[in-house]
């Protein structure tokens, strides 16, 4: 078959690697994809959210199955555009409806979900310019560090967490009044800090029936020992070494559980990930947010220790034959760590020469912000390169990432030293 994978970045390499080593895929299109995809499909220069074109390369292709990488096209409906138009409706697309994507797409959504399906999440309250000083007075309430996040899609950077109190209404303010996250903060949801562990639980559905896939915990801060400014994610682990039997059972049926018959009762169309973003807190897991697509660099150690192929996985979702379907995953650890561009997640230059990528050996290259430039592979984002080994534990496994980064270089290149730090 002929098969579409929208996206760009290292999360979309990852899953167009894993895609073409299954014998259902004649010919994969990546729109618009990157040098990595470059590498073993065939890049289309178009937007994954230009709809109409990309329904000329679907019916002019003839493509049989539409695979969703990133959040933006899901929010903006795709998933609808498919189902609602006449050439395209017996195509399937693996992801949510645009109802659906809202769990994504509208902090307040996720939140009312959250709390009518009774599944654990912390204490919030929502606020917009006309209700600033109301955002103030409840913010006087909590103790700190207090917790903002933007309502909409803020590229993974829209949440703020704060110290200070007089601090902490100056940010309401920015965001609310004076648009800091643009329309993303429009709105702004205050909630309550929890102190815990992180981690991200990954599940596929077809609206009926769920695959829990293995955990993976990223490294959002740019600075060693988890500091400094938030970013898309500088490196993961999975899978999560504390995250043991007793946990994984709370997380199922505490969460996984209740989300997906929270489709079914909602009437919820939803065919495709859901990104679930736990805190442990004392044992107990707790929901920080959904996202509706796979994490990345989440990834970029999640697909690799998928045993089972990824293509007869999408059309058992499409069929809604999940249930039916048995996953095996690889038993070894997977550690991916991001190359970044200097000055990232701040300002920085693109078109860098990325020299030393013929000379890694033993890990996976997976290609996020890069293209081709008159043959050579240049930098064309904030995080451009993920180097993801296996190992019989994570510290194994990020062992050989480092020693291949080593082969690696670019202008300004840098990348944290630290990931899985907290887990020794």
């Amino acid at each position: 078959m002929t098969i579409l994978l929208l996206g760009s970045g290292g999360r979309e390499h990852a899953f167009a690697w894993k895609m073409t080593q299954s014998p259902l895929c004649e010919k994969l299109f990546v729109v618009p994809g990157n040098a990595g995809t470059a590498a073993i499909a065939e890049n289309v220069a178009i937007s994954a959210t230009d709809f109409e074109a990309v329904k000329a390369l679907v019916l002019k292709e003839n493509i049989s199955l539409v695979v969703v990488g990133p959040e933006d096209p899901l929010v903006k409906g795709i998933y609808d555009y498919f189902k609602n138009d006449e050439s395209l409706k017996h195509i399937p697309v693996i992801g949510p409806s645009q109802l659906g994507a809202q769990l994504e797409g509208s902090k307040e959504f996720a939140k009312e979900f959250l709390m009518k399906h009774n599944i654990p999440t912390a204490a919030y309250d929502s606020f917009t310019a006309e209700t600033v000083e109301k955002g103030c007075e409840f913010l006087e309430t909590l103790q700190p560090p207090y917790v903002l996040k933007a309502d909409g899609l803020a590229a993974g950077k829209g949440v703020l967490i704060i110290q200070d109190l007089d601090e902490a209404k100056t940010e309401l303010r920015n965001m609310l009044v004076h648009a800091k996250f643009g329309t993303a903060s429009a709105k702004v949801v205050i909630e309550e800090f929890l102190d815990g562990i992180e981690l991200s639980c990954f599940v596929l559905t077809d609206g009926k029936s769920y695959k829990i896939l293995p955990t993976a915990k990223d490294y959002k801060r740019i600075g060693e020992g988890d500091t400094g400014l938030n970013t898309g994610g500088m490196g993961a682990v999975s899978p999560v070494p504390y995250v043991d039997a007793v946990l994984m059972e709370k997380i199922e049926t505490r969460i996984v559980k209740p989300t997906i018959e929270g489709f079914q009762k909602d009437g919820i169309e939803y065919k495709g990930f859901v990104f679930i973003g736990l805190i442990n807190v004392k044992g107990e897991p707790i929901v920080i947010e959904y996202n509706v697509r796979m994490g990345d660099p989440e990834t970029e150690v999640v697909v690799p220790r998928l045993k089972s192929d990824l293509v007869e996985l999408f059309l058992s979702v499409a069929d809604q034959k999940l249930g039916d379907f048995n996953l095996e995953v690889d038993p070894r650890s997977a550690t991916t760590v991001m190359v970044v561009s200097g000055g990232y997640p701040e300002d920085f230059e693109k078109g860098k020469v990325i020299s030393g990528l013929e000379n890694i050996e033993d890990s996976i290259v997976f290609h996020a912000g890069t293209k081709l430039d008159n043959g050579n592979v240049v930098t064309n984002g904030g995080r451009v390169i993920a180097i993801t080994s296996y190992g019989d534990n994570f510290q194994e496994a990020v062992k050989k990432s480092y020693q291949n980064i080593d082969k690696l270089s670019f202008d300004k290149m840098y990348f944290r030293k630290d990931i899985g730090f907290d887990l020794i």
